[in-house]
């Protein structure tokens, strides 16, 4: 492959080899580019011109609603305990009381309420049962959002999940399985299939051509035992002749940091995790170590958005109604059966304890946002709206009112974080997403079953 000019460097530039395109991190070189384009504001962009990123994390089965909640409000607040691992990130975040998911609750369908609620969580649509009918639902707030910036990435959009996938079938009380499974929607019957495999994601985020070719060009690194970035290392050298020190130094990190999640990818392929290293490497690719699977794929989130291979993702930490144990951090029982649970106290510490596990990943997620800097100089969690919550609040009672969300970035500037923002009853969560997709750049004033758009941000 012909070496590339660089002499009219950008942020759309590549490093390109034998099935392999990686795009560039937040260079110095950019700045001019960037503070050229501030003077109109784009699709998808923040007003210093840097992409401005969309980002949805959900967690299963309600919270222990009690340490959820915090005191006070306005800046004048006080976390829950359940916040304790993220309380550093308190000026980059807003925790919200009052959202509710109408179109989750039972009313005449009865039973069902994961199937409903993870269903809703994006679309702010009712899911219809799937006797005769087949699936209905609606196109999710992400997807709206990837369409309009569907011209300004590789990839329109990032779905991202723990579990295994299912399209069909009866999974909760009459509800399609494509429901329970499945967060991102593409149309009324298409879910976005998300992926679960690190090594998939790895090779859609910096692979070239279609599925087909992809899988060609990592049959040729195995076989010839070479890493992705051996494809691109001329590239690479000629880049850096254009290059300040600094940037050579971005560069250099950069391509350390594809490397070793690329080894953490091979690692899994290749041996079992810790307590068992010994073990063969599961055969769907999946980590065994569900903190790790996680992490995984969050830095590889990170790397998409500093990349600008796409500005859109979500990821499904688990589906709704999944029975984990969690054993590393001393819960034997199954999620679901405890978050049915009766309130006894022991089971609501053991809900609490498992709140925490993914309140530390989260707060995980966004101090690598915080710590990668953008090409405006701010950083990515400063340019992006990261929403973090489900669509049941306790589930004991299968609630979808005063749901447990967060929203964490400033949106270029935008937002006002480091607030607990009190409102009241009865706010419907798709108000938020209009303003979120406003932000974006995207002419909506309705979403859903959205009443108006939120203005408290």
């Amino acid at each position: 492959m012909a070496q590339q000019d660089f002499s009219k460097l950008n942020r759309r530039s590549f490093l390109r080899g034998l099935g392999v395109s990686m795009g560039l991190p937040a260079l110095e070189a950019f700045h001019p580019s960037i503070a050229k384009a501030s003077g109109s504001r784009l699709v998808a962009t923040t007003p210093s011109g840097a992409p401005l990123r969309m980002a949805y994390l959900y967690i299963p089965n309600g919270v222990n609603v009690a340490n959820w909640k915090p005191t006070g409000t306005g800046s004048d607040f006080t976390f829950g305990p359940t916040f304790e691992p993220i309380q550093k990130m308190r000026n980059h975040l807003q925790v919200f009381s009052g959202f509710e998911h109408l179109n989750a609750t039972s009313g005449r369908d009865g039973a069902g309420h994961h199937a409903r609620g993870i269903a809703t969580f994006l679309t702010g649509q009712r899911a219809k049962k799937t006797s005769g009918a087949g699936i209905r639902l609606g196109i999710s707030v992400d997807q709206i959002a990837a369409e309009a910036a569907r011209d300004l990435t590789r990839i329109p959009s990032l779905e991202l999940t723990t579990s295994g996938v299912r399209k069909s079938g009866h999974c909760d009380s009459g509800y399609s399985c494509a429901y329970q499974f499945n967060l991102s929607w593409r149309s009324k019957t298409q879910p976005m299939t998300p992926e679960a495999n690190p090594r998939a994601v790895f090779e859609r985020l910096f692979g070239t051509g279609n599925k087909t070719e992809r899988a060609s060009s990592l049959g040729q690194r195995y076989a010839s035992k070479k890493s992705m970035l051996d494809f691109i290392q001329q590239d690479a050298r000629a880049l850096t002749k254009y290059l300040g020190r600094a940037d050579q130094h971005k560069i250099d990190e950069y391509l350390t940091g594809v490397r070793e999640i690329e080894l953490q990818v091979e690692r899994i392929e290749s041996l079992g995790l810790p307590p068992d290293p010994g073990a063969p490497a599961p055969p769907d690719g999946r980590p065994t170590s569900y903190t790790q699977h996680i992490r995984l794929l969050m830095d590889m989130m990170v790397l998409a958005f500093k990349t600008d291979s796409t500005r859109i993702s979500t990821f499904m930490l688990e589906h709704e109604g999944h029975n984990r144990h969690f054993k590393d951090i001393g819960v034997s029982e199954g999620h679901h059966n405890l978050s049915h649970h009766k309130n006894r106290a022991d089971n609501l510490e053991k809900i609490a304890k498992i709140d925490r596990f993914y309140m530390e990943q989260y707060a995980y997620f966004l101090n690598q946002l915080e710590n990668t800097e953008d090409i405006d100089g701010q950083s990515i969690l400063h340019n992006s709206m990261v929403v973090y919550g489900g669509c049941i609040s306790d589930g004991n009672r299968h609630s979808n009112k005063n749901l447990p969300i967060t929203l964490a970035g400033h949106a270029g500037g935008a937002f006002t974080p480091g607030r607990h923002v009190n409102l009241g009853k009865g706010e419907p969560l798709t108000n938020l997403y209009v303003r979120m997709l406003q932000e974006f750049g995207v002419k909506a004033t309705s979403f859903g079953d959205s009443t108006g758009v939120l203005k408290n941000v």
